[in-house]
């Protein structure tokens, strides 16, 4: 039997090393996504926590300067928080376009094993032919010495 060599072996390498480089821009991208989101929850813990005690310090005792500055912490709080929200946005465009990345890149992986299976069964056709007719050749010869 004759050895089935796929002459688009190359490209077929070619779309599965892209598929494994997808995948791992993919995880990164999930990664930082996820770091990003848990920076934000950081953040919005923290303001609230500066929230508390600013109602802590108003109920307490009036100490003027103690109350400013926690009306400062909350203020930056919310601007930092407006700026992770953005953070968080531009890595959660990054997960997208990675997701996208990876399924286009899976499709065409598909595509060429398909395209490559394709190819096997008409191979297996063709050798299933020729030995057929070497069977018959066979039969006919050793029928024809008789």
């Amino acid at each position: 039997m004759a050895k089935f060599i796929y002459r688009m072996q190359s490209i077929l390498d070619i779309k599965e090393k892209m598929v494994d480089q997808a995948k791992m821009e993919f995880a990164a991208a999930r990664m930082r996504l996820n770091e990003e989101e848990e920076k934000l929850q950081n953040l919005i813990l923290r303001k609230t926590a500066y929230e508390e005690q600013g109602r802590k310090l108003r109920s307490d005792s009036l100490k003027v300067m103690e109350i400013m500055e926690n009306r400062e912490a909350i203020t930056r709080m919310e601007e930092f928080i407006v700026l992770q929200k953005r953070q968080v946005k531009k890595a959660s465009d990054q997960f997208e376009a990675a997701r996208i990345k990876l399924q286009t890149a899976m499709q065409e992986s598909k595509t060429q094993e398909r395209l490559r299976e394709k190819a096997f069964d008409e191979f297996m056709r063709e050798e299933n032919a020729r030995e057929a007719k070497e069977v018959d050749e066979l039969v006919s010869y050793t029928h024809g010495r008789r």
